[in-house]
């Protein structure tokens, strides 16, 4: 009896530890997506009130408020800040992710219709896999590459079924200067994952965010007077529009990210956001009456199903998974 119990002690922690914490991650990352994906719809209403400038220090503001009130207690609690150079990753994902892409896909959806907004920033998962694996050494696992591949193609077919017809019922080709801007804002978001990942292991999800957004706000405050006098002319649904966009997508959702990211590889974490487009498509059909094309419903399963082949693993990975838990 006793070796049968000394056996089993060592599997009991792992067990019970492993299955919630798994659970927890794609919980997170369900949150992140679904409200990654309003957030284009979201843009795209507000945007003829509101300049992309504006737009992101509204949402930064109203996102480092909401967060201050779950950080600024656990930083009074702890007494742990960052320190010297800890500083330098959390300047550097606070003005290119919070203040520079926002500002980009803002602007660019003052140009493009939301669908094809999120599948051009979703070249962002590719460039995050092949950062992490050259800059993260997580190496670049084949079902890893396969199922980019495959939801690429899926969101290839969405854009194909994306844009708005034009006045003879063709679709209309996106303008340059809107995609050059998304696929801006799409190289700031990749660069940004690979330098916040060493972050988030240092200090909890919200703190990493909340820094961040603080960060980006600051870059942003030569906007505050062009904001205060859009608020004023804006109606009471756009304002209320920039307060969502703040709470849910910024405070909520990167948080939740950041928590996603601390636990799970970079690579395969952003091969995930291949479901945002799908999503946008879906949540701007629900709530702006848009109905999506054919090749847009198929191109969100699509999606799905090379966002299932990106976590599969192969016998080695499983081996090592075992050994080697989480």
């Amino acid at each position: 009896m006793p070796s049968t119990s000394s056996a089993r002690q060592p599997l009991t922690p792992t067990a019970t530890a492993t299955a919630p914490v798994k659970a927890l991650g794609v919980a997170a990352m369900v949150v992140t997506v679904v409200l990654w994906a309003s957030a284009f719809v979201g843009i795209r209403a507000i945007g003829p009130h509101f300049s992309p400038g504006p737009l992101t220090l509204g949402r930064l503001a109203v996102a480092a408020v909401v967060l201050a009130f779950l950080v600024v207690p656990q930083l009074f609690r702890s007494r742990v800040l960052p320190q010297g150079r800890e500083w330098l990753p959390i300047i550097a994902y606070g003005v290119m992710w919070f203040g520079g892409y926002n500002v980009a896909l803002n602007a660019a959806e003052h140009i493009l219709d939301a669908g094809t907004s999120a599948l051009l920033i979703n070249v962002n998962p590719i460039l995050v896999a092949i950062m992490a694996g050259i800059f993260l050494k997580e190496g670049f696992p084949r079902w890893l590459l396969i199922g980019s591949t495959v939801a690429f193609s899926g969101v290839a077919l969405i854009a194909l079924g994306s844009g708005q017809p034009d006045a003879s019922g063709e679709r209309s080709t996106a303008d340059l200067a809107g995609v050059a801007l998304c696929l801006l804002a799409a190289v700031l978001a990749a660069v940004s994952v690979i330098v916040q990942k060493p972050v988030v292991r240092k200090f909890p999800a919200a703190q990493a965010t909340w820094f961040g957004i603080v960060v980006g706000a600051l870059c942003c405050l030569p906007f505050a007077g062009q904001l205060a006098s859009e608020v004023q002319a804006a109606p009471p649904q756009a304002t209320l529009g920039l307060v969502y966009l703040g709470v849910f997508p910024t405070a909520i959702a990167f948080t939740t990210w950041a928590y996603a990211l601390s636990l799970v590889d970079a690579g395969k974490l952003a091969a995930t956001t291949y479901l945002v487009p799908g999503t946008t498509v879906l949540i701007s059909w629900l709530l702006l009456g848009e109905i999506p094309a054919a090749l847009g419903l198929v191109g969100g399963l699509v999606c799905l199903v090379g966002v299932g082949l990106t976590r599969r693993r192969t016998r080695a990975d499983r081996i090592r998974q075992q050994r080697f838990p989480r």
